[in-house]
């Protein structure tokens, strides 16, 4: 607004002349700025839309499980819903399900928001998933070895370890069949630069390009991850559509506060008036 009346306030020809030119370095500089935010990897789009790309999956299992990026040769994508065998159970959706070559299953999620049942959610997933792998008139030799791996945007564990594996062993530590794996990567807290997933997280908490520069020297996986995120923060309908669904979200939150206040009002009022029922007779006008 200044730089419109600076340029309403000056006719000399030279001036006239130089605030147009500071006017468009400024409207660059603007547009750069635009140019190199990014979407995030943390929102659920985003998320599912990097991660359709089967070299970005390939690469992400590769380092999160210690798998050599040349013994996967396939990713899967499988339908996210894990059914319920009885009607009054709860119906689990996963944030994408997938299957290796050799059929092992891997529930992915992604959680932003605190929770205080994590550990219980995702066994209960888990456990869903691990009994789902065995159809009806199988034998348990059929039974699929299962993988779940929860990427967290919330501090889980009290230390400072981000890459957490858990298996089922034995007091003395010896491990049960190896069937059953549990990881949790946690995206905040300190990176010691020796981890293979280090780059992931620099990834998923990415808000610029200055933030993907950073990132050193990176795999094939990482670098196609980084593509398909520039193209969802750069694609005109896409924006779009995500500013939209931020927007529905804010206007969702908003809503849900009104109904909460407005509940609670009418709550407490019905409260009055049930007091003042027990002291004698309410006029028509109070209710």
């Amino acid at each position: 607004m200044l730089l419109f009346k600076t340029l309403n306030t000056i006719r000399a020809g030279d001036s006239e002349v130089c605030i147009l030119q500071v006017f468009r370095l400024l409207l660059q500089n603007y547009r750069k700025e635009e140019d190199m935010r990014l979407v995030s990897l943390k929102t659920d789009y985003v998320f599912k839309e990097v991660f359709s790309h089967e070299n970005v999956r390939k690469q992400f299992l590769s380092d999160v499980l210690g798998i050599p990026l040349e013994c996967i040769r396939a990713v899967r994508i499988t339908h996210p819903y894990l059914l319920r065998q009885y009607r009054r159970q709860k119906e689990g959706i996963l944030d994408m399900s997938l299957e290796l070559n050799d059929d092992t299953c891997i529930d992915l999620e992604l959680q932003v928001r605190q929770q205080n049942y994590w550990y219980k959610r995702q066994l209960f997933y888990f456990t869903k998933m691990y009994a789902g792998s065995l159809r009806t008139g199988q034998n348990y030799d059929r039974l699929r070895k299962c993988i779940s791996i929860g990427i967290l945007d919330f501090k889980l564990r009290p230390d400072e370890r981000y890459h957490t594996k858990y298996t089922l062993r034995s007091e003395d530590g010896a491990e049960y069949p190896d069937l059953l794996e549990i990881h949790t990567i946690e995206l905040g807290k300190p990176l010691s630069g020796s981890n293979a997933v280090d780059d992931w997280i620099c990834l998923f908490n990415a808000k610029c390009e200055e933030d993907l520069a950073m990132m050193g020297e990176k795999s094939a996986g990482i670098r196609e991850a980084i593509e398909a995120l520039r193209e969802l923060s750069l694609g005109g309908r896409l924006r779009y559509y995500f500013e939209m669904r931020q927007k529905a979200k804010r206007d969702r939150w908003a809503e849900d506060a009104f109904v909460r206040d407005e509940g609670i009002a009418i709550g407490r009022a019905q409260g009055i008036l049930e007091l003042l029922d027990d002291i004698g007779d309410v006029s028509e006008e109070l209710r």
